[in-house]
């Protein structure tokens, strides 16, 4: 049975318009990054219009508080992005019990120091905080449904998943409804930043909710924006993740049209690189072998973000496209071609795979 938690992510290196919480070092010392300027050009649909945030000063990482309690919590996913985090919160003192219902996965998990239960109520008994990372909202609406009213009383619930905005205001509303706390958290990062504790979290929620859930994203991340309330993190990370996959099928085609034209990827990723064409599909995850030593194209696309994952990104900022009347035809394109890459070449590959269907011509042959 496959895990439950999501398999891979992107990066995210757009900054997000909201309040910037600074978070504590793992290691006591002090990480400085680069000044940059967090802007928004208007309201997200179904959000309220926040402040521009301008952040002049550098993001420190600060040293956790002395004297902060640590929490008993259930965390439900314990796949490739699940394993990590959940490892680093018992690195950050939490006593943590995980719940997979993959058998692989809640035994790696026990290698990690995590305690397995039999189901997710069992998990989260007596838990101070419910953490999930599941696959789709009908998987968290279901598990919400379960546990919501089995929860203590005030318990934190934090879902950490990538779903439709529409099913995390849902099972917000659901745990709030019931006296607990609710927070929808989605990740990018990928499992390299799982790993490491270094994930962005783009939030949504309540402040005083968010206030309470940042020393669990501190345990997981090196970056928490709030930007807005419930379902607000979702909706932020779909936008991010359509500007990502519609850039790199331009990046693809970049490459493509190049070639024929007798330039060298690295000729052109010299000069892309450094000029207007720069964004992080080419400068990070390069779709072609050799400018990028780091990036999934040199390893036969295997690991990164995984093409079934932006796909069903994709589709999630289309639907919430449609359910607000918002004409994104180039995501809507996007979504087409993945959806044909995905078919032809299954789901395992980065979706920086798709610059070999672009390049064969495959989406010509069924045009």
């Amino acid at each position: 049975m496959s895990s439950l938690s999501d398999r891979g992510d992107a990066i995210l290196h757009i900054p997000l318009a909201g309040s910037v919480i600074p978070r504590s070092s793992p290691r006591g010392h002090t990480r400085h990054r680069s000044r940059r300027r967090a802007t928004h050009s208007g309201p997200l649909p179904g959000i309220h219009p926040r402040p521009v945030v301008r952040i002049d000063a550098p993001c420190v990482k600060r040293r956790q508080p002395q004297g902060v309690q640590m929490s008993k919590i259930a965390f439900l996913g314990l796949g490739n992005m699940g394993l990590g985090m959940a490892t680093n919160l018992t690195r950050g003192g939490h006593t943590v019990v995980g719940f997979d219902p993959s058998p692989a996965a809640a035994e790696k998990a026990r290698t990690h120091g995590i305690a397995s239960a039999d189901s997710v109520v069992a998990a989260a008994e007596d838990a101070d905080v419910i953490i999930t990372m599941l696959p789709s909202g009908k998987h968290v609406l279901d598990v919400y449904a379960d546990l919501v009213p089995a929860a203590r009383p005030g318990t934190l619930f934090l879902d950490c998943s990538t779903i439709d905005v529409a099913d995390a205001r849902a099972a917000a509303e659901l745990a709030v409804a019931a006296g607990h706390s609710a927070v929808d958290a989605p990740v990018s990062g990928g499992t390299v930043g799982a790993d490491g504790g270094t994930l962005t979290f783009m939030v949504g929620g309540p402040a005083e909710a968010v206030d309470r859930a940042a020393t669990f994203l501190d345990a997981m991340g090196s970056r928490i924006v709030r930007c807005g309330d419930a379902g607000a993190g979702q909706a932020a990370k779909i936008c991010n993740n359509m500007i990502l996959g519609i850039s790199m099928i331009a990046v693809s085609e970049a490459f493509a049209l190049g070639a024929k034209l007798g330039l060298t990827d690295q000729a052109l990723f010299d000069v892309s690189s450094t000029a207007s064409g720069q964004c992080w599909a080419l400068t990070t995850n390069c779709p072609v072998p050799g400018p990028v030593p780091t990036s999934p194209a040199n390893r036969d696309y295997a690991g990164g973000f995984g093409s079934a994952l932006m796909l069903k990104d994709l589709r999630l900022a289309q639907a919430a496209a449609t359910d607000n009347g918002v004409d994104t035809s180039l995501g809507r394109r996007a979504t087409e071609l993945y959806e044909q890459f995905v078919a032809q070449d299954g789901p395992g590959r980065d979706f920086s795979a798709i610059v070999t269907a672009i390049r064969s011509g495959a989406f010509d042959a069924q045009a």
